[in-house]
């Protein structure tokens, strides 16, 4: 599985890590639970018997050699006597960055290659070596530049990580971010989608034979992706932006528009619907399957043709900048979309069956921290809105936007932090159980934000303010169960009920007694009036249920292996079976599922067929 990466590290056997290995797997056999102080502890340890005391084993290698033995050197690994459990708990207690799979999936964000905006925000970033919005010092984007933005290599650079830390990677969430999708061509946003499933189908000898016939392709079409020559050739035109010289879309133009290299990568950056439907059968059965396929948009830019080639891509989850209810706020912030546009928007997503996730910016021009809780209120209660996911963050100032010149003048300034966290106290407060607010921050550097918040741990903030209060916060990633053990004996299924404009929704969900969420399902009962206002123009008919999401929380299992989280204990397939028999009581003759690609198999075995661009499974009456 890391042959490619460790061998680098571990040519040959190393008795001196085997020692390490050993004394590690003793304890845990013992029933110690070693947390990172125990394991420092016991690298010293072993070093001072190596040199003097001089460290000469990194933690970081453990896992990677480890996992190296298992899979190249079987009687080395049978030496060491590994049940298949004990093998569980080494891999969790060295994980690096447990909490990246605590969700049960490992998740990938790509991020597409630089772009025009249709769009003009006034806090928007501008840097031209980026897709308009995102900033090349952002972990993401630093990714992405390095593997020239393509999607293939980004995916298979960011397997290679998770699995050098000991993450599970059969069950993958694609993430993919870069502005407003529907901005780009079509033949570009099938290859790029393409290039995914492409690079999750692929074993690692074919991913890595393809990185470097594809490296080669960029560097000898004239395409750096070195980020120290990047800057040097965009910090001319890159000045000419922050002087207001020129826009961020006439600088693509002089940069991307002209330039032989980036046409000739163009060209090849193409593909057709039939390819890209041949690579999704393929990965049904992959052995990295894509479980959740997550697009960035704007709501204006969502109608119900846009969202059928979404489905057809694999899209289960919209994200989405709505950043506020106040119309007046959006036109003076430069923002396209409406209120109408959000309100029509998430109707249309809710209706096809898509997860929603919206962004929501506090601290924007025109607002202040009363009208930002009024506006969040408004959007976790009126039925038009009522999102899955909220990313809810403050407005930062950044160089070569046009509100600097708000700043300088005096007429917007960020919030205080005692301002900020009264405002995201609040916010949490008001959360309903059903909803998840899934980050506080943008990946900013604060070298980058001239003024406002530049601390990465906000949402840590955030949760030491709402102590006193804790009990009452149903918020969904406040209860998640994380890397924490759960008695499965012990959990009870409960259910939120709740309308919005265009349909009942039902939130099942598996709780411990102190309210900690292992699983839930989103279920959608669309009113027939909803659908009535777009006769003919649905993939859905009246009389269909839609299962929106199903998640069950744990560390990342293997799909078809056993696992000590809470997945793969039937929770998922209990909640299914609920969700249709209150479908059945309601009314409706057939359950449809957004499964994504790497999911219809699971949904096959559970009566769905297939059906369009869903599953579907009839009721019984």
């Amino acid at each position: 599985m890391l042959r490619r990466i460790t061998r680098a590290f571990f040519p040959v056997q190393f008795p001196f890590m085997d020692d390490v290995i050993l004394d590690i797997l003793a304890q845990l056999r013992e029933g110690a639970e070693l947390d990172a102080a125990a394991l420092d502890r016991i690298v010293r340890a072993h070093s001072k018997r190596l040199h003097d005391g001089r460290r000469l084993i990194a933690k970081k290698r453990i896992l990677p050699y480890y996992l190296d033995a298992k899979a190249n050197n079987p009687a080395l690994f049978s030496s060491w006597n590994v049940t298949e459990d004990l093998d569980a708990v080494f891999v969790r207690t060295l994980q690096m960055k447990p909490r990246r799979t605590a969700s049960g999936v490992a998740t990938i964000t790509v991020i597409t290659k630089p772009w025009k905006c249709s769009s003009n925000c006034i806090y928007c970033p501008c840097d031209i070596r980026m897709p308009k919005s995102y900033l090349h010092d952002e972990p993401a984007c630093q990714r992405a530049e390095r593997n020239f933005f393509d999607p293939f290599l980004q995916v298979q650079s960011r397997l290679k990580a998770l699995e050098h830390m000991g993450h599970a990677t059969d069950k993958i969430e694609l993430i993919i971010l870069g502005g407003s999708w529907t901005d780009y061509p079509r033949a570009y946003r099938l290859w790029f989608v393409s290039e995914l499933f492409k690079a999750l189908n692929s074993t690692l000898e074919e991913r890595d034979a393809i990185a470097r016939e594809r490296r080669d392709f960029y560097e000898e079409a004239g395409i750096s992706s070195d980020a120290d020559e990047l800057a040097g050739q965009c910090s001319g035109i890159q000045s000419r932006i922050q002087d207001g010289e020129m826009s961020f879309n006439e600088a693509f133009d002089e940069l991307y528009g002209k330039s032989e290299s980036w046409a000739e990568v163009a060209r090849f950056q193409s593909a057709r619907l039939e390819e890209l439907l041949c690579l999704q059968r393929a990965n049904e059965s992959a052995e990295k399957r894509v479980v959740g396929l997550v697009v960035e948009t704007r709501p204006d830019a969502l109608d119900v043709k846009a969202l059928e080639e979404l489905r057809t891509l694999g899209c289960t989850k919209v994200q989405m900048g709505i950043q506020t209810l106040d119309d007046g706020i959006l036109k003076r912030n430069g923002r396209a979309s409406s209120t109408d546009s959000v309100k029509r928007a998430l109707g249309l997503c809710r209706l096809f069956g898509f997860k929603t996730h919206v962004h929501f910016m506090l601290n924007l021009l025109g607002s202040n921290p009363d009208t930002d809780k009024a506006e969040y209120r408004e959007l976790v209660n009126h039925p038009a809105y009522l999102p899955d996911e909220v990313k809810l963050y403050p407005c930062a100032l950044v160089g070569g936007t046009a509100l600097v010149e708000y700043y300088q003048k005096g007429i917007w300034r960020p919030y205080t932090e005692d301002e900020l966290l009264d405002v995201l106290c609040g916010d949490m407060r008001i959360t309903p159980g059903y909803m998840r607010v899934s980050r506080m921050i943008r990946d900013i550097s604060a070298d980058d934000i001239l003024v406002g918040n530049k601390k990465t741990n906000l949402r840590q903030l955030v949760e030491a303010n709402l102590d006193e209060k804790a009990d009452a916060i149903e918020e969904i990633r406040f209860r998640e169960i994380g890397t924490r053990p759960v008695d499965l004996e012990t959990i009870a299924l409960k259910t939120i009920s709740y309308e919005t404009t265009v349909s009942k929704e039902l939130f099942l969900q598996w709780v411990t007694p102190d309210n900690g969420i292992v699983g839930f399902l989103r279920l959608s009962l669309p009113k027939p009036s909803a659908l009535a206002l777009y006769a003919g123009q649905l993939p859905i008919k009246p009389g269909e249920a839609m299962i929106r999401e199903v998640h069950v929380y744990g560390f990342a299992a293997k799909i078809s292996g056993s696992s000590a989280s809470a997945q793969h204990h039937g929770l998922g397939k209990a909640l299914i079976e609920k969700a249709a028999s209150l479908a059945s009581e309601a009314g409706y003759d057939h359950l449809n599922v957004i499964s994504a690609i790497g999911t219809r198999e699971y949904y096959r075995r559970l009566g769905f067929e297939d059906n369009g661009l869903y599953q579907r499974r009839r009721l019984e009456g």
